[in-house]
């Protein structure tokens, strides 16, 4: 595996090896030891997985306080544009995010620590995305920050028009607007 630290402190770009012939390839998507002595000791406990057609944008979602989750994710089919915004209180770099695009073809994965809000838009026809997380789901301490703030400056790589929302996404909050976040 190919393990590349991002713009960001603790994000990582995770490239794993693939061996491929006529039959198709053979890939070790998730190797403890190896991802330990690069990235560091991540308890993972839950599986997830989602299925989205094209325009589905899913986020900037977070986990506050003892809730907080770590993600390492990845996409199994299609293509995503996946952005993790760092909130970190006293970060250097709170406020700003990286943005990668993940797709089946190149098996890139992204981990995303701790304090960190976390969102992607399908570029693709359709896209199965899955990823691990070092915490259970705890809807009460969930926060969803606005996938269109202005002062975050993200481009998402297609227009407002052709996204696809949750009602829960709809109604993110803008990063000025929120009083405090505990990780």
């Amino acid at each position: 595996m190919e393990f590349q630290e991002l713009d960001i402190k603790g994000v990582w770009l995770i490239k794993p090896q693939r061996y491929g012939d006529s039959r198709g390839y053979f890939s070790e998507t998730w190797k403890q030891q190896e991802f330990e002595q690069h990235v560091g000791k991540v308890c993972f406990v839950q599986d997830n997985e989602s299925f989205s057609s094209h325009g589905v944008l899913r986020g900037l979602h977070l986990q506050r306080g003892q809730w907080s989750q770590a993600k390492l994710v990845r996409v199994s089919q299609g293509e995503v544009l996946d952005v993790a915004l760092d909130l970190r209180p006293g970060s250097p770099t709170r406020g700003r995010h990286v943005a990668v695009r993940l797709t089946h073809d190149g098996g890139e994965q992204l981990f995303i620590p701790r304090g960190f809000a976390h969102g992607f838009v399908v570029l693709s026809d359709v896209a199965q995305f899955q990823y691990k997380v070092d915490n259970v789901y705890a809807p009460h301490s969930e926060m969803t920050i606005a996938f269109d703030d202005p002062d975050l400056g993200i481009d998402w790589l297609i227009e407002p028009g052709e996204m696809l929302l949750s009602e829960k996404d709809k109604l993110g909050v803008r990063l000025k607007d929120v009083k405090s976040l505990e990780f």
